[in-house]
């Protein structure tokens, strides 16, 4: 039985197009299953009452990915959001969406509007989505925010900070875990994951499973969190 549950854990999906690799089919035939794969994720999330699951989905740098490939990746997840509308409401599942959304198409700005407003009231369980995400990125746009506020600097710390990133008012991630054999934190919300547990699985992102969810979070209870105490 699992006793310690984390409040925000975040994903990095990682290895999809290694997958699709050693099956011998396409780049976006690894993403198509790898994006079936975190609604199965959010659910088995939902099992063990995780209030909060942050998605790596696509970052700054993949911008420089081949243009088909990354039109795909757009199109993959503006129809995954409309098609699971129901979903989402079935399950409690409150979406948002976090990243430069003004470098979106106009099609996926509305659709991420959409959504956000049909799951709004919903309270289960909150997924939010990285599109157009950087760590650094994140950062940048807080200071801006401040600077345009004109907050004079002797009123700026740490928690002045995390109210403009775009996580504010969310919880700070207890666990992060990442697939696919990497070990690295690839940019993703650097200031935000300072005292997150992390774990790193072999499996390939489209190979987890909710065993593999288990085994993680069994893990992050055998922690001790002491915050740089």
């Amino acid at each position: 039985m699992i006793k310690k549950i984390p409040i925000h854990l975040v994903l990095y999906p990682d290895g999809n197009r290694r997958w699709a690799r050693k099956n011998g089919l396409t780049p976006m035939a690894g993403h198509f299953h790898g994006t079936d794969n975190i609604l199965k994720f959010c659910r088995w999330c939902k099992k063990v009452k995780i209030r909060m699951v942050t998605v790596f989905g696509f970052s700054t740098e993949n911008w420089a990915r081949p243009k088909e490939e990354v039109q795909y990746l757009l199109k993959l997840f503006e129809s995954t959001m409309l098609g699971n509308i129901e979903m989402y409401k079935k399950y409690g599942i409150r979406v948002k969406v976090l990243g430069q959304r003004e470098k979106l198409p106009k099609t996926v700005e509305k659709t991420i509007r959409k959504i956000e407003r049909l799951t709004k009231s919903q309270k289960k369980i909150q997924l939010n989505l990285a599109v157009s995400y950087g760590g650094r990125w994140d950062i940048v746009q807080a200071m801006k925010k401040i600077i345009k506020a004109k907050i004079s600097p002797d009123k700026i710390n740490e928690a002045l900070v995390y109210k403009h990133l775009s996580t504010a008012n969310m919880p700070e991630p207890d666990l992060v875990i990442r697939t696919g054999g990497e070990k690295r934190l690839s940019n993703f919300l650097i200031w935000q994951g300072a005292y997150s547990e992390l774990y790193f699985s072999d499996k390939l992102w489209p190979e987890f499973t909710e065993k593999d969810l288990s085994m993680a979070i069994a893990e992050y209870g055998r922690r001790q969190r002491r915050f740089g105490k």
